[in-house]
Order: C-alpha cells, then sequence, then structure tokens
C-alpha cells in the first residue's frame, strides 16, 4: 500500500510573537537553507517551479505564485482539511469575483499573514473581524491550498449554469461506477475543491474556515474532511509513511522534483491532450474516501496480510526481497495481491501522484472505528491513469475485502497565478495577488 498508482490503497481518516514577526524569522533561516531572497517576489518565484519544492524547512512558508498550483509536487505536508463547495451563485461574475478574493486570501495566508491586513482586529469593533483568528501568532506551518472545479461549475441537471459548458475539459467526466461502491452522494462532487495542507491542523482548518466565509452569498460547503499522518510523500528521501493497517504507503511515489515524470503523469498539455487553453498547466484530482474495516484487518494473521498486500509488512520490500526499494517483480507476486495489481508495470507504465491522508472520525453504533484513507491523486488523465486500474482492482484485489469507498470526486487543478515580474513585495490587499487582477481560474472566467 504504497504510492502512485504502486501500492496505492484504492481497491474496493500563551501567547507567543505575531505571525508577522515570526515570519521574520523564519525569513532569516531560510536564508541559511538555500532560499534567501524569498521574501521578495522576485525571490518567492524563483523558490518554487511548481516541480518540486526545496527540502522541507519546518513551519517556513511555501511560496505561492508559479506555473502550477502550490499543494500537488510539494512536499507533503502533516494534516489535510479538504472541503468541496456547492456554487449558490447565478451569475458568472459572482464566481470570478469568489475566485479572486479567494486568491488574494490564499496568497496572505501561505505568507503566514491574516487575510486582509487588520482582519482579526477592524477599526469599528461593530463589525465582524475579516479574519477568524485562529491562526494567529503561528507561523505558515507550510501551508498550502490548491483550489479545482468539479463538473457542476460547468454544467448541472442539464443547464449550462455560467456560460461555461463549451470550456469543459472532456476528461472531467464522470467516474464510472466501480465493484463494491457505497457512496455516499452527501459527501461526493461539488463545483469547488479546496485542498489545505499544513504542518498544523490549526493552519489548515483556519484556511477552509476563512475561505468559507469568504464564500458566503456565493458558495457553500457541501462536505469535508480532515486528514492526518499522511499516507505517501513525493520526498524520496523521507522515510516512507504507513497507513491504519501499518504498511509503508508511498514507496514509489512520484517524486515532486522529478520534472520529466511530472511533465508526462500530471500536468495538463493542453495541446498534446485535447484540453482547453485555460487548463494548460494543471492536473485533475481524483479524491475517494476510503474505509478500512479495522477491526476485520486486526484479526488476519500476519502471513496472509503480507499476502493480500505484497509486501513485508516491517520492512516494505516486496515479497521475496530484501529491501523496500528493491525493484517490485509483478509477476513474481501472488494473484491478486494489491501491489501486483497497483503498480505501473501492469498498469501500462501509467502513475498518479499521490498525497492521501488517514482519517478517524469517531465510531458507528456497534464500536468500530470510522477510519481509513482519504484517496488524493493527481494525473494528467484520470480516464486512463486511474479508472482501469481502479475497476481491475475492484474486481480482483484481495485487499477490497477490507475496503469500502464511500465518498468519491473528480476535480480539474486550473495552472497557478503566473510569477510578479517586478521585485516589489507581494500586494497586501484583500482582492489581489501580486499582479492586480490575476486570480486562479481566471482564464477560464474570462477567456
Amino acid at each position: 500500500m504504497s504510492a502512485t498508482p504502486v501500492d496505492g490503497l484504492t481497491a474496493g481518516p500563551a501567547a507567543g510573537p505575531s505571525r508577522r514577526s515570526a515570519l521574520r524569522w523564519l525569513g532569516a533561516g531560510a536564508a541559511a537553507a538555500g532560499v534567501a531572497g524569498a521574501g521578495t517576489a522576485a525571490g518567492w518565484a524563483a523558490a518554487r517551479s511548481g516541480d518540486g519544492e526545496a527540502p522541507v524547512v519546518t513551519g517556513a512558508p511555501v511560496p505561492f505564485h508559479g506555473p502550477h498550483q502550490a499543494g500537488i509536487a510539494t512536499s507533503v505536508q502533516d494534516r489535510l482539511h479538504l472541503a468541496a463547495f456547492d456554487v449558490t451563485a447565478r451569475d458568472r461574475r459572482d464566481v470570478a469575483d469568489l475566485l479572486r478574493r479567494w486568491t488574494g486570501a490564499v496568497e496572505r495566508m501561505t505568507r503566514g499573514v491574516e487575510v486582509t491586513p487588520g482582519g482579526a482586529a477592524p477599526g469599528d469593533a461593530a463589525l465582524p473581524p475579516q479574519d477568524t483568528g485562529e491562526a494567529l501568532d503561528l507561523p505558515p506551518s507550510r501551508l498550502t491550498v490548491t483550489v479545482g472545479f468539479g463538473a457542476g461549475l460547468f454544467e448541472r441537471d442539464g443547464a449550462d449554469r455560467f456560460g461555461l459548458r463549451a470550456r469543459r475539459p472532456d476528461r472531467l467526466a464522470d467516474l464510472p461506477a466501480f465493484r463494491g461502491d457505497a457512496l455516499d452522494p452527501a459527501r461526493s462532487g461539488g463545483d469547488l475543491i479546496v485542498q489545505a495542507c499544513a504542518d498544523d491542523p490549526q493552519v489548515a482548518v483556519h484556511a477552509v474556515r476563512n475561505l468559507a466565509r469568504i464564500a458566503f452569498g456565493t458558495a457553500a460547503v457541501r462536505w469535508s474532511q480532515l486528514g492526518f499522518g499522511r499516507t505517501s510523500s513525493t520526498t524520496p528521501g523521507e522515510r516512507t509513511p504507513r497507513n491504519l493497517f501499518g504498511f509503508k504507503d508511498g514507496t514509489e511515489n512520484i517524486a515532486g522534483d522529478d520534472g520529466a515524470a511530472l511533465a508526462r503523469h500530471v500536468w495538463i498539455d493542453a495541446a498534446s491532450d485535447g484540453a482547453p487553453a485555460w487548463a494548460h498547466g494543471g492536473s485533475y484530482l481524483v479524491a475517494r474516501r476510503i474505509a478500512m474495516r479495522i477491526e476485520s484487518w486486526d484479526r488476519t494473521s500476519l502471513g496472509e496480510q503480507e499476502q493480500v498486500t505484497g509486501r513485508h509488512k516491517i520492512s516494505g520490500a516486496p515479497l521475496g526481497k530484501a529491501t523496500e526499494r528493491d525493484r517490485v517483480d509483478v509477476a513474481a507476486l501472488p494473484e491478486g495481491s494489491h501491489v501486483r495489481l497497483a503498480h505501473p508495470d501492469g498498469n501500462e507504465g501509467h502513475r498518479l501522484l499521490r498525497r492521501g491522508y488517514s482519517f478517524v472520525d469517531g465510531s458507528d453504533g456497534l464500536g468500530r472505528l470510522d477510519a481509513g484513507l482519504f484517496f488524493l491523486a493527481f494525473c494528467r488523465d484520470p480516464h486512463r491513469q486511474y479508472v482501469p486500474m481502479q475497476a481491475r482492482m475492484a474486481r480482483e484485489d484481495r485487499l477490497a475485502e477490507y475496503l469500502v469507498h464511500t465518498a468519491s470526486g473528480l476535480y480539474v487543478i486550473p495552472p497557478g497565478v503566473p510569477s510578479p515580474t517586478s521585485t516589489a513585495p507581494p500586494s497586501t490587499g484583500p482582492t489581489s495577488a501580486a499582479h492586480p487582477g490575476q486570480y486562479l481560474g481566471q482564464a477560464l472566467l474570462e477567456g
């Protein structure tokens, strides 16, 4: 149960210094870590190309600007707060205004400052704050916020709601029903998706909470999910994390600095993929909530667990091999084992970039844990890279006995906001990033 599709578990969760002063302190340390100049717009642009991140600096900010949105190839943080929204407005201009305001808020929050200048303490105490305040005094914690669009933004119940139907990518088609699915419609889909990742759960929750507040009157939260204990990594040098079944997860995930693999498997190429120009440099996100039958698994022998998985539990090595990184011989693995079915060698070489998280949402009426994997995977073509693999796994994977897919979503992720061309600091305005008027999804809504 590792990465990509490889081993992807998919078959079938006291007052201190101000945030501004903390950011100044972190900026000084960042220079020693090799990211000097990140305090200027030019430095921030140079710090992130979108094809991976520099080595992790605990608590440091992740630059917002770049050709791709942060939170995809970025080094995976420890915490997740993901939320899907339904758009309630009827005018396309309202959607554009929301995304413009979201972009400005995200750019500021990822720098570790308030949503608007003085937002937690408005000049008039009779007014509500424009920043909810629970992240004051906390460092940026490598916060990233990734925004995407569901099919409902382009068309709902046959209606071209915002005049965007002709701009819908062909690949943004509903995922088929897979064998064993038990999907809850109320926890699936959504017109907009927001993925907030950070090393501090309060920073991630603060981001989604404030975007939901900004969206009031234009969009409403449809469903959300908290996650912890990342189950994959985009940084090969880090220790491979384990999922709730106790197996290493993410052994062969796409590395965030592997530009060739990202170009081949993750980033949309509009010309080659037949996608609209506005989506070039973006990606697709597959989100699946997978309940893990923890109690049944815990009563299964170690030998059976390893046969079902296709890896040794302690070392993470493929069965019959000595170390985790030893080459997987798909044909030598047991029939129906998870790794054999998920590995790229059994899926025409297709790979996914995974950013999954574990979840535990309490327990059911019988005292069983409501726990599992919130599967998140970015790819260039979900109907070539994900659907055939998942269909096969749903039919044949022995691990499916212990899994139930309970929620699902497919979204197109637009490219990032272009880097600023000046050396001036990023804008402090509430409705813009470094370039006034540039915002996430602008090419879709105004193109």
